[in-house]
């Protein structure tokens, strides 16, 4: 696959209309681009005026194996009676190919955005996880990676070593700072979890509302502890995390029993996102969407405010893990 394609500089649109009618599908309106950096998404309408979003994946990234297993995952869930955005079987098939590209079509589901401050759906969003990871404890992916630390911290570290966006006179110290967070959290990363399929990604963005939780994007699906689809649902002080946590982890146990040891991973599970990324970024930066999304990369004081984050998130793992209430 050329450079090109990878930064999808050859996916104009008469290529996505030739895909979608390759794939059996007649678009009538143009097609309008939906917010996403890693993939390209397009909603539009066909001749019989339904609406659809079609996904073509970036190439190099995930091989088709892995794509099928997280559109499975999907159809399972879909299956369960969970509300979650699932592609369309074209031909016989979810995933189709066209000029090198990966892609699928999903029907089009809108919706208000989540509310991180609402009781109530923060309420009905435990209850529907714990029923997604029912779903997911039936068999693990086979293709798809488990969480651990390679992926997350040690490639993410050689990424931000070999780049020329870190400022040279600050490398060193942003480099000091990972290792000493990577030292840190070897000390408190653990795998005494029991690994199951995940939504992996599992933020207020994937979440639209619609008379209860609609859940989207399965792309970072993979084998992980359950808590890894939880705490980026918390924020606020420990006081006001704390009472988050009761309200999510009692309706989560109405499906699914949690364990509670697994929130000493929650810490752990931030460090090696903040790594990972910034690191992403970095892998994506020949991508031209990147640089005019994220133009304070190459800001010597952006790359100071990391140094600071990292060391920062670094004193966090050394503190306690977060207490619940005895019932959990």
């Amino acid at each position: 696959m050329s450079e090109a394609a990878f930064n999808f500089q050859t996916l104009n649109p008469d290529m996505i209309l030739d895909a979608l009618w390759d794939a059996g599908i007649r678009v009538e309106s143009g097609l309008t681009a939906l917010n996403s950096y890693e993939n390209r998404v397009y909603q539009f309408s066909d001749d019989e005026k339904r609406r659809y979003v079609a996904k073509f994946y970036r190439p190099q990234r995930w091989r088709a194996e892995q794509i099928e297993e997280e559109h499975l995952f999907a159809t399972d869930l879909q299956a369960d009676e969970v509300p979650v955005a699932a592609p369309l079987k074209l031909q016989g098939h979810t995933l189709k190919t066209y000029s090198g590209f990966f892609f699928a079509v999903f029907p089009s589901s809108g919706g208000r955005q989540y509310e991180t401050d609402n009781e109530e759906q923060l309420e009905w969003v435990g209850r529907f996880l714990g029923r997604i990871h029912q779903t997911g404890r039936k068999s693990l992916f086979k293709h798809r990676p488990t969480m651990g630390m390679d992926e997350y911290l040690h490639q993410p570290r050689l990424t931000l070593e070999q780049t020329n966006l870190v400022p040279a006179k600050l490398k060193a110290a942003l480099l000091q700072a990972v290792d000493k967070l990577g030292d840190t959290l070897q000390q408190r990363w653990h795998n005494a979890w029991h690994p199951l399929r995940l939504h992996g990604d599992c933020h207020p963005g994937n979440i639209l509302w619609r008379d209860g939780p609609l859940f989207v994007d399965l792309d970072d699906a993979r084998n992980g502890p359950a808590v890894q689809d939880l705490w980026m649902l918390i924020n606020g002080d420990r006081q006001e995390q704390r009472i988050q946590w009761d309200i999510l982890l009692e309706a989560y146990s109405e499906f699914s029993e949690f364990d509670i040891h697994e929130l000493s991973l929650i810490e752990p599970l931030r460090a090696m996102r903040m790594v990972y990324y910034l690191a992403w970024i970095v892998r994506r930066w020949q991508d031209p969407a990147f640089p005019r999304a994220f133009p304070w990369m190459t800001d010597e004081d952006f790359w100071r405010r990391q140094i600071s984050q990292f060391t920062e998130q670094e004193k966090l793992l050394q503190e306690p893990p977060l207490q619940l209430t005895p019932q959990f």
